[in-house]
């Protein structure tokens, strides 16, 4: 189907509650972030039928690989098809997307695992996955005439709306909890020229005076209970697809903080499901950390109380009034968008899990060991692949990928302490790294350097493995 035949593909979406008991639907022009009747999540329904041939939208997306189009170059709306905008919307983009999906053999050998992919969205133009929504969501922000765009965040949802709202030239202010934010994003945040401003309290404080910001009709909300920001990062989806030459993997394992990039991955692989790309669904699995970890403790009492698996039926979630975690990222005790993605992994047949300060601070070292690198946050998805295998819910042959969110300059100060033994949550003792490589002072002549690198060749060895 020609561009010009579907150019009015913001016809053919709604904004609708997921709420079963309401279903609502609004108009995608509304600026509205949960359903005005009932107070539930809304998502972007689109007429995937109208879309066209699936056979020929696989190659258009493959042939736009090669193109020199803006749009093409962005590897958001280079699937435009799927996206709720006409086509001849001003987009506003960084040339975000085209991640690298790399083997992690050292990473697969610590799980247990006979190969392990790791899809790494930190490469993305600001270092993590929020790109990839933030090109949608600040073009739909431009669209709606917003004069100012905000947000609360751990660091990275600031630091991505920060250059976004630049490029457009809009007003950017972030709200984010003193004193827990890293100071690489800080820092890219006051870059980018965003009013960076800081409270007393957590994440979720911060994400409830945005929220009562947004009430204001000039001021936009650019958090994950947006529906236009999973609508960008739901790409994700299809991009890795398209990358694993759409033999779809067993396993994708994801981060869990605010639950908007899970909540992205389950809506794009159902999306490729209905329109035949795909014949089922990957098991989607979420990892938190144990400190931070709302949703795992839910999906634990649910399994305990064999709570049916098909979404059907969800418990509230209780939220950790003071979320702990050196994963900062992921410190985030009330999820925003934890119903879509729970009902994401459950549809699936996946789990949700927590992994420890130590697990986490040891798979990010190994990630390291791969050439690859992330920052905290990320590494909780091989932390709980070596949970998960060792438990039995994964085996050791089947096709596992892991989703890598923020690159490791997002926190550099982390990786330093865990090689010099000083990383600590709180007052806790240092923590032992499995990996730990601190810096060796040598004497400047060579003799010295030879010897030192003989040392280490006798040390090194294997990595652990989990046992099967």
């Amino acid at each position: 189907m020609s561009e010009r035949a579907t150019e009015a593909r913001s016809a053919n979406a709604v904004q609708r509650c997921i709420i079963p008991e309401c279903n609502s639907a609004y108009g995608i022009r509304e600026r509205i972030y949960v359903c005005p009747r009932c107070g539930g999540p809304l998502e972007i329904q689109c007429r995937l039928e109208s879309c066209g041939d699936a056979n020929v939208l696989r190659k258009q997306w493959t042939d736009r690989a090669g193109s020199n189009d803006p749009r093409d170059r962005s590897g958001v709306w280079r699937y435009r098809e799927l996206l709720p905008f006409d086509f001849d919307v001003p987009v506003v983009s960084l040339f975000e997307g085209k991640t690298p999906l790399y083997d992690a053999p050292r990473s697969a050998e610590y799980c247990g695992l006979r190969s392990l992919q790791v899809k790494h969205l930190g490469c993305n133009p600001t270092g993590s996955f929020k790109d990839a929504g933030m090109t949608t969501a600040v073009t739909h922000a431009a669209l709606l005439g917003a004069r100012t765009v905000v947000c609360a965040s751990t660091g990275n949802t600031a630091a991505s709306l920060a250059a976004y709202a630049a490029r457009a030239g809009l007003q950017c202010a972030i709200v984010v909890p003193q004193g827990q934010v890293t100071s690489a994003k800080l820092a890219q945040s006051m870059d980018y020229g965003a009013a960076v401003l800081e409270i007393d309290g957590n994440f979720d404080d911060a994400m409830r005076l945005v929220q009562e910001l947004a009430d204001d009709a000039s001021i936009y909300l650019a958090n994950s209970i947006n529906p236009f920001r999973v609508e960008g990062q739901k790409t994700v989806a299809f991009e890795l697809l398209q990358q694993c030459e759409w033999k779809l993997p067993d396993h994708v394992v994801a981060p869990g903080g605010n639950m908007g990039n899970s909540s992205a991955l389950a809506k794009g692989f159902d999306e490729l499901r209905q329109l035949g790309l795909i014949d089922r669904l990957p098991k989607l699995h979420v990892i938190q950390a144990e400190g931070s970890a709302p949703m795992a403790r839910m999906f634990a009492e649910m399994e305990k109380n064999r709570v049916a698996r098909d979404g059907s039926v969800m418990p509230d979630i209780v939220p950790v009034a003071d979320p702990k975690t050196l994963a900062t990222a992921i410190k985030i005790g009330s999820p925003i968008s934890w119903k879509k993605s729970l009902r994401g992994v459950l549809r699936s047949g996946g789990r949700v899990l927590a992994a420890s300060e130590q697990e986490i601070a040891d798979a990010k070292a190994i990630i390291g060991r791969d050439g690859i690198g992330c920052e905290p946050a990320s590494a909780t998805t091989i932390a709980g692949i070596r949970k998960m295998v060792v438990a039995g819910n994964m085996g050791r042959t089947e096709s596992v990928v892991a989703v890598l969110t923020g690159h490791i300059l997002k926190d550099p100060d982390y990786v330093n302490r865990y090689h010099n033994g000083t990383l600590s949550l709180g007052s806790s003792s240092p923590m032992k790294g499995a990996f730990a490589n601190p810096p060796e002072r040598v004497a400047a002549n060579k003799s010295a350097i030879l010897a030192s690198i003989e040392r280490r060749n006798h040390k090194s060895g294997g990595v652990p493995r989990a046992k099967n």
